[in-house]
């Protein structure tokens, strides 16, 4: 079976076409992510356009590098949400376009739930056991008995992971994205020089925005003090925030394990990409007992290889109804 995947959620047109599941023949990304840097966040306005200007060249190189063309594809894929309407709105009508004129079956795709089996592209996984999405707009742990029955068990009450990386990187003036600058700087620094927590309770839920504002008041007040915040500071608020995120992701994704009885610990979404998040969770299920399975690094940051290989899955296993327009 080959499938055709589009994604078009937030600041990156993809395409991807994937064969048997698990098979990427192509995984193109085009990024607008230098227009958006100048405002310190992603600005709707201009995603949707530059989608607009990129996808008919990215869906073509994505069907050149694969080597296939119409007549081969069986599906076509597109993510339907969550996202910023604008930049959905470009993928699904060029995906719906695509459909008509090939005529081709259409499956819409969840975002969260394609990074949630984005580990599967790699690795052979069993049923059942407990997921970790942990991304810019999500933090979120399940429960999983089969493929598209997950039930949500922890989720953020404010921001998410990526979310309050991007907000305390802007608090100390380090550009955006915040997530790589921060794990780089962090590199250099301290992690215990400052006692950052995230406090949500001894639940599955999470919080970041408390560590955020204990960053932002920690920041003024060194300003304060001393006028400026020096680099060596600000690599050891980076490196103590960051080891207080990841404690409180990994410590409930443990939780959330033992919990659920679970064999496994399934992870995806952008924020995975970091080195001591995957190091962390390495080292904890090592120590627990539990298989760990972790989306590859190119399959972590929004992507359409997980949307083509998500939807595949779900049309052999019969769920048409909750994927065809």
């Amino acid at each position: 079976m080959i499938v055709l995947g589009i994604e078009s959620s937030c600041d990156e047109t993809c395409a991807s076409v994937v064969k048997d599941f698990d098979i990427v023949l192509s995984n193109v990304v085009a990024s607008s992510l230098k227009s958006h840097s100048l405002y310190g966040g992603v600005i709707p306005e201009i995603a949707s356009r530059a989608h607009l200007s990129y996808i008919c060249s990215v869906v073509d190189a994505s069907l050149k590098k694969a080597k296939v063309k119409k007549q081969d594809i069986d599906l076509i894929a597109v993510t339907h949400g969550p996202g910023l309407i604008g930049s959905l709105l470009v993928g699904i009508s060029f995906a719906r376009g695509l459909s008509m004129g090939w005529k081709l079956p259409l499956a819409f795709v969840d975002h969260v739930r394609a990074h949630l089996y984005a580990a599967f592209i790699k690795h052979d996984i069993s049923f059942p056991f407990v997921g970790l999405v942990v991304s810019g707009g999500h933090t979120s742990l399940y429960k999983v008995g089969s493929i598209s029955h997950e039930e949500l068990i922890g989720s953020t009450r404010d921001d998410a992971a990526g979310e309050a990386f991007d907000k305390v990187a802007k608090i100390l003036e380090l550009g955006y994205p915040g997530g790589p600058v921060i794990e780089r700087l962090a590199q250099k620094g301290d992690a215990n020089a400052f006692a950052f927590k995230c406090r949500c309770g001894s639940g599955l839920d999470f919080s970041f925005s408390g560590i955020k504002t204990a960053v932002l008041y920690k920041s003024q007040e060194i300003k304060k003090i001393y006028g400026e915040i020096s680099e060596k500071t600000k690599a050891d608020i980076c490196a103590s925030f960051q080891k207080a995120v990841v404690n409180d992701i990994v410590d409930k994704a443990v939780l959330a394990v033992k919990k659920a009885s679970a064999k496994a610990l399934v992870v995806g979404g952008g924020v995975v990409s970091n080195n001591i998040l995957r190091d962390s969770l390495s080292a904890a299920s090592k120590n627990h007992g539990f298989e760990l399975y972790i989306a590859e690094k190119e399959y972590c940051l929004d992507n359409a290889a997980m949307v083509a290989s998500f939807a595949g899955r779900l049309y052999k296993a019969g769920k048409n109804k909750q994927l065809l327009a």
